[in-house]
């Protein structure tokens, strides 16, 4: 068993599975510039390294991922910091995982807590779970080309549901929606997806890598022309009236209030 140490991920590997900890427990493993970095590289070295056979991804403490850390969002002016340019970066590693991505969803997912659900293979879910897609009431937009994965796996007016209300789901509605395909007990979760992984661990990767491959390439320019379209829409809904009430009301920990608001600078 060998253990490595980023600033915001750490990294296992036993036997050829390499669980990956999104490590920011304080922030709820919110992301930022150095997890968004640090999970690139952690998903690149697991891919290059034929050591890796299978990974498991799960999150530090009582948290999967809070998702985007807004302290960071709210400074973002279209494009000024380059944090679009870190979540785009780690969305083409992502993509591109074609070794299999078994998910450990132990606590809250929410934004890309959610969304990554969609590309991996396996999702085991802890009971206590919830998960949520908040781009709505951000005032901003839907990402990693969610908006075309979520119709195709649990269809259009379930997709426009949990879009449009950004309500918590719980695990086993989860579950009846096909976002998770394993209900754990807590404790149970991590050892139940790490069981896993050593059965696939054991098959041909080869066999397993090729497999992957042909069952993404029918949807890849798919997903790629929603993740054009979505940056594209995101980059104009950021720091418009109604992202900077969003942003605004959650600091200033209140509803928010779009009655008066207009929905673009243009307006």
């Amino acid at each position: 068993m060998s253990e490595q140490h980023r600033e915001t991920v750490l990294e296992e590997l036993d036997d050829g599975v390499l669980t990956i900890t999104l490590n920011r427990p304080d922030k709820k493993n919110a992301f930022n510039g150095a997890l968004w970095t640090d999970f690139r590289k952690a998903l690149i070295d697991a891919r290059t390294n034929n050591a890796v056979r299978v990974v498991v991804l799960t999150g530090a403490g009582k948290a999967f991922t809070a998702g985007q850390d807004l302290g960071e969002m709210s400074a973002i002016d279209t494009g000024d910091t380059g944090q679009e340019n870190f979540f785009g970066k780690c969305m083409d590693e992502i993509c591109a995982f074609d070794k299999p991505l078994i998910a450990a969803v132990n606590g809250v997912g929410v934004g890309i807590g959610l969304t990554i659900l969609l590309y991996c293979d396996y999702v085991y879910i802890s009971k206590e779970a919830r998960l949520r897609a908040p781009f709505v009431t951000l005032g901003v937009v839907p990402e990693a080309a969610s908006s075309y994965l979520l119709p195709v796996i649990i269809g259009h007016r379930n997709a426009i549901d949990l879009l449009f209300e950004s309500d918590f789901l719980d695990a086993e509605r989860a579950m009846e929606l096909g976002l998770a395909t394993h209900l754990c007990e807590p404790q149970d979760l991590l050892t139940a997806a790490t069981k896993h992984a050593h059965r696939l661990a054991k098959k041909p990767l080869g066999s397993i890598r090729k497999t992957k491959q042909l069952v993404m390439v029918a949807r890849d320019d798919q997903i790629r022309a929603a993740r054009s379209r979505e940056d594209a829409a995101f980059i104009e809904r950021i720091g418009s009236p109604e992202n900077i009430e969003a942003i605004t009301a959650f600091f200033e920990r209140r509803e928010p209030d779009f009655s008066n608001v207009p929905p673009t600078d243009k307006e």
